[in-house]
């Protein structure tokens, strides 16, 4: 018999599937709302024009292939800490980050997940958002954390539950890891105000949490990348540690890079 006969089919993922559906759709009215991408007027696939200039420009320079440092290249690593912290930063400034390129959201996250596995010895509990993204739940449970819950959304009114969400935050263990998204909750597309992200701080500082920011949307949001990473630096200014996975599919159009 083969090796692999006990390996069953995994299923099929629910978001994707609804692309296949939709090209499958003769109908002329159809709009895909699974994928969130870039599109143009025609519902066809649209790269960004500052995204076709980089690809120009990197041809020109015809570039090797050789192998990147462990870290990944490290202008890269760098510009991006610098959009995410800002160029202000004292953290950014004083150099006290430590940034390893990885494969966008999904491969950043995954790393983060080891990392923390291997090296945070405090606690295996993290707690996500309900709801939060779909991807988030496995990487983690496979990485071997424990997986928790607070409440974030009331899908009563559509909007944030703030009340449900600190009091449950209040009540997270010292030194457990919380999940935020920075900007443009996925899915619930419901952020903090800054005056709520404020308390949220306060509350996960006094609880001496660690906070695993997940930022996928950073100017996609607001419109403004300083706007969209303002928890995540306001959350640095406090003195509170945090992990960061930084990812360009959305606010470039990068997907499939």
């Amino acid at each position: 018999s083969s090796w692999w006969s006990h390996v069953e089919m995994g299923p099929p993922d629910p978001i994707l599937g609804v692309t296949e559906a939709y090209k499958r759709d003769t109908n002329s009215k159809k709009m895909n709302l699974g994928v969130g991408a870039y599109r143009d007027d025609n519902g066809k696939p649209y790269v960004l024009n500052c995204v076709r200039k980089a690809e120009a420009m990197i041809a020109a320079k015809k570039m090797d292939k050789e192998y990147l440092p462990i870290g990944g290249l490290a202008d890269f690593t760098r510009a991006s800490a610098e959009l995410a912290l800002g160029e202000n930063s004292e953290a950014f400034k004083s150099g006290r980050y430590v940034t390893v390129q990885g494969i966008s959201g999904t491969g950043s996250l995954r790393i983060g997940a080891n990392f923390l596995q291997r090296f945070f010895k405090a606690s295996r509990d993290v707690y996500l958002p309900k709801p939060s993204w779909g991807n988030h739940t496995p990487i983690f449970r496979d990485a071997g954390m424990q997986l928790q819950a607070y409440r974030y959304y009331d899908p009563k009114t559509c909007s944030l539950d703030f009340s449900g969400a600190m009091d449950d935050i209040s009540k997270i263990p010292e030194k457990s890891i919380i999940l935020l998204h920075a900007c443009a909750h996925n899915p619930t597309g419901v952020d903090p105000r800054q005056e709520q992200w404020k308390e949220l701080a306060a509350t996960v500082k006094k609880r001496n949490l660690l906070v695993y920011f997940d930022m996928a949307y950073q100017g996609f949001a607001s419109g403004d990348i300083n706007r969209d990473a303002w928890a995540v630096r306001h959350f640095i200014e406090q003195g509170i540690n945090i992990v960061l996975s930084q990812s360009f599919a959305k606010n470039m159009g990068l997907y499939g890079e």
